[in-house]
């Protein structure tokens, strides 16, 4: 089909006389619907109703769409200069600047489309036509495969793509992967849509817990959704293995290039070989092998490794600080798409604000699941944004994504209700003169325009995610404290000194501080599963204190459901209590009988927030609550927090959490204590000036 400018078209055959609401209804059904009209005829079914409430002369109306029609079937020969017509229905790429100009007019959803404010349909009113021309285009459906993740996957690949993969002419780093299903299980999680990556960009991945962001970065990973084979793919999914290698050497040596050339030089080297080896210099120089170990230095340095930590082996570290690892080798290695799943969660604030700034100089394409706002913000050139089992792509970072977001959901209700109340006006008109045989022919004309009329569906809202922990009984202060508390691991090196510490039930602390400076051995001073080497800890008599570490995530029984869980922790009560308990955590429904091993990380967060909230806690202390929880349901922990009527003390890198919940910011530093009267924000300054 040609382009053909229908607005103006219809502007000067009817000006001054159409309405601009019905001009924008007319020029959307023309341009949706080219390929389906066979005849003039076809086109004054679909719109001559409308033309003739502007001019009752029938036959001027059908000269009119006579015209379009025409205008419509142009061929090439009628173009001035023999120039062809370009076909819109071809593939248009979304990083095409020329996207948002023809996305009106093509027959196909483009995510990338900017919504007219003035139209009554947008692209989502096409969406049933798109879908039957996407299965039109369908030309070879790929064999569902299942990865190793467990996903099972499908996706229409045409034969133009595979030829020219297996011929070796693609050589393009962009990937388009193509109307895909993928379901883990019994559980379906995108269906027909798709997903465009551009090379260089950088894709935040938002949306829902467990609407299947990480299995969609498997599947991709794993091969089971179908990349072109030159991509090189990497994902950071697992922590390096603990042995002996030290951590420098484990970086240097993912480069596997860099490796095997190193071998050639030394094997070369060894046989006096001079023009092999002059080769392989040259080699090395492309790839600036020489700056390798500096560069590799300076991405651990980034993520919290001291030259001395960058000297030890892998073995002597945790699995979180090998997750660190593992991170730094695929940010040495550059693979043309990098895949990384909650890279913050491992971090802590100096680490992320120094990964920020890295990955806004990322050269290659970064497709990321994140819950930081800050982070999406910050690092993120698109959205893509997974909902209702589609994706969405939407251009800049997270929060101008809120706003396009808020202002598309807010156009798409406009235009359901404009076409509503359209088909009302006409269904009026049938219903009047149904029985009447001198209107016939327009009730039957009416009839069909409605058949005709995109299904256009009102904007669906998300569900609230429920969090709420049970109020507690009273106490008389004093509630907790540390007094004059001196502890130490090794003696000679006290981690605190002289500290001083209290809080009450009215306390809403956040303990900051770089890695290694205490906040987690200050938090177990004050649950007492740790005692002080010298001083004095006090806690209520029947002070309860609920303390969430990701290990309790991490110990969950998996092969179990939520109901049969909590029914092992707490036996004795009736089904539906255990119902009511993990209802207050937003799990319900099929959710409670799932297995807990087919539930995200962040559906197994809330339950093991359940099974907090059922010991019936004075005080709360959250290490790292946020790991796993996606923006809703850090908002719903957050509102949780500020209700409770007991204390709270938070660890955490999320500073949208602590901005909104925390009145006292402390940070361990210098083998003590020191409340931040800035808050959250005074402490990033501190952190961004040491990183100058």
């Amino acid at each position: 089909m040609v382009c053909v400018d229908f607005q103006a078209k219809v502007k000067s055959g009817f000006s001054g006389d159409i309405d601009e609401d019905i001009l924008s209804y007319i020029v959307n059904v023309l341009s949706s619907s080219q390929e389906d009209f066979a005849s003039a005829d076809d086109v004054f079914e679909a719109i001559g109703d409308l033309l003739l409430e502007c001019d009752s002369n029938e036959s001027k109306v059908k000269k009119f769409c006579e015209s379009l029609y025409k205008d419509m079937k142009v061929n090439d020969a009628d173009k001035p200069n023999g120039n062809p017509v370009k076909l819109l229905d071809a593939p248009v790429s979304i990083g095409d600047s020329t996207v948002d100009t023809v996305s009106n007019i093509v027959s196909g959803n483009f995510w990338n489309a900017k919504a007219n404010e003035n139209s009554l349909i947008d692209y989502e009113a096409n969406e049933a036509l798109a879908d039957s021309k996407k299965n039109k285009k369908k030309e070879v459906t790929s064999d569902a495969q299942k990865g190793p993740s467990g996903a099972v996957a499908s996706q229409s690949i045409s034969k133009k793509d595979i030829k020219s993969e297996a011929d070796g002419r693609n050589m393009s780093r962009d990937i388009h992967i193509e109307d895909f299903d993928l379901s883990f299980g019994d559980n379906i999680l995108f269906i027909n849509t798709s997903l465009h990556l551009n090379y260089g960009r950088r894709y935040g991945f938002v949306g829902r817990n467990g609407i299947g962001k990480s299995t969609l970065l498997k599947a991709i990973a794993n091969g089971s959704l179908m990349i072109p084979a030159h991509i090189s793919v990497l994902i950071v999914e697992q922590e390096v293995q603990g042995d002996d290698t030290l951590i420098i050497d484990s970086v240097l040596e993912s480069d596997t290039a860099l490796q095997e050339l190193r071998k050639k030089e030394k094997k070369y080297t060894e046989e006096n070989n001079a023009t092999a080896l002059a080769e392989v210099f040259n080699q090395l120089e492309l790839i600036d092998a020489d700056s390798a170990p500096a560069r590799a230095a300076e991405i651990l340095a980034g993520l919290g490794f001291t030259p001395n930590d960058q000297k030890r082996t892998t073995r002597e570290f945790s699995g979180g600080w090998r997750m660190r690892v593992a991170l730094a080798r695929a940010l040495f290695v550059k693979p043309d798409l990098l895949l990384l799943d909650e890279p913050t969660n491992m971090l802590d604030l100096a680490a992320i604000i120094w990964l920020e700034e890295y990955l806004q100089l990322w050269p290659t394409t970064l497709f990321f699941v994140s819950h930081d706002r800050r982070f999406l913000s910050s690092v993120a050139s698109d959205i893509v944004f997974a909902f209702n089992r589609e994706l969405e792509l939407y251009k800049g970072n997270f929060d101008q994504f809120e706003a396009t977001k808020t202002e598309r959901m807010k156009n798409q209700q406009r235009q359901y209700e404009a076409q509503q109340e359209y088909r009302e006006h006409i269904q009026h008109f049938i219903d009047r003169f149904r029985y009447n045989a001198n209107r016939a022919s327009q009730v039957q004309s009416k009839l069909k325009l409605l058949e005709k009329l995109p299904e256009l569906k009102p904007v669906e809202e998300e569900a609230d995610v429920v969090f709420r922990f049970d109020n507690c009984e009273k106490l008389p202060s004093p509630i907790l404290y540390l007094s004059e508390v001196y502890f130490w691991y090794n003696k000679e090196n006290p981690l605190f000194v002289n500290l001083d510490v209290n809080a009450n039930l009215e306390s809403r602390i956040a303990f900051v501080g770089r890695n290694g400076a205490g906040k987690t051995t200050l938090l177990k001073l004050l649950t007492g599963d740790l005692h002080p080497s010298k001083g004095f800890r006090h806690g209520h008599k029947n002070l309860k204190i609920a303390y969430f570490t990701q290990h309790h995530v991490d110990q969950l029984e998996l092969n179990v459901c939520p109901i049969e869980l909590l029914s092992k922790k707490y036996p004795g009560k009736k089904e539906e209590f255990y119902r009511s308990c993990l209802g207050k955590f937003g799990v319900s429904g099929n959710l409670a009988l799932r297995q807990l091993n087919s539930l995200s990380g962040g559906q197994k967060s809330r339950v093991a927030f359940t099974l907090l909230n059922m010991s019936a806690p004075h005080f709360l202390i959250l290490d790292e609550p946020t790991n796993h929880l996606d923006m809703e349901t850090i908002e719903a922990l957050a509102d949780a927090i500020n209700s409770f009527t007991g204390g709270v003390i938070v660890v955490s890198h999320d500073e949208y959490l602590i901005k909104k919940t925390c009145k006292e910011v402390w940070l361990c530093k210098e083998k003590n204590v020191k409340i931040l009267e800035g808050g959250i924000s005074e402490y990033r300054k501190l952190l961004e000036s040491e990183l100058i």
